[in-house]
């Protein structure tokens, strides 16, 4: 670990070191005055549990940045190993669907009308708590008002590429 950040060198060393880190990828959504909008994230994690918090980070100049804080409300869908063409669609890698395009999947709605992607590993619709701007970031936490969950083995990133999480042998 000898890497120094120096103005010239320390956003690719940056992003070459969080390579090696393993995320899982969401899929994040929004839906209300600001207008209905999704973008896939890894930046997801679990801040409470009593309340049941989560927080996520969203590029401040992204449009869904503007939504959620006009809408007040948020969801979250962490895709399952079988979504990983969902996070590119919604990544903007897709030939197939424009980056923030709910046709052709099936999308599930709570009573605010948030979308969650049928069929994910989980879902959470969150009420923005608070918005906290670091770096080119927004972090956004939410309070968590509903979730779910299936069977379905979640979807990870790393090494700049999808994986698959495997138990260790014992």
């Amino acid at each position: 670990m000898t890497d120094t950040l120096d103005s010239e060198t320390a956003r690719a060393t940056f992003v070459n070191a969080m390579g090696a880190a393993v995320t899982g990828v969401t899929i994040v959504t929004t839906n209300g005055p600001g207008g209905r909008l999704g973008r896939t994230i890894s930046a997801m994690a679990s801040v409470s549990a009593d309340p049941p918090m989560l927080l996520v980070c969203v590029n401040r100049r992204s449009p869904l940045d503007r939504a959620m804080r006009a809408n007040g409300v948020f969801g979250v869908s962490v895709l399952g190993e079988h979504q990983a063409d969902v996070s590119d669609a919604f990544a903007g890698r897709s030939q197939s669907a424009a980056p923030f395009a709910f046709a052709a999947r099936h999308w599930d709605a709570d009573a605010a009308g948030v979308p969650l992607l049928a069929g994910a590993a989980a879902c959470f619709v969150c009420r923005v708590e608070s918005a906290v701007e670091a770096g080119t970031h927004t972090v956004f936490i939410g309070g968590v008002l509903e979730t779910g969950h299936s069977t379905a083995s979640p979807l990870a990133y790393t090494s700049r590429a999808y994986a698959r999480p495997l138990p260790l042998a014992a």
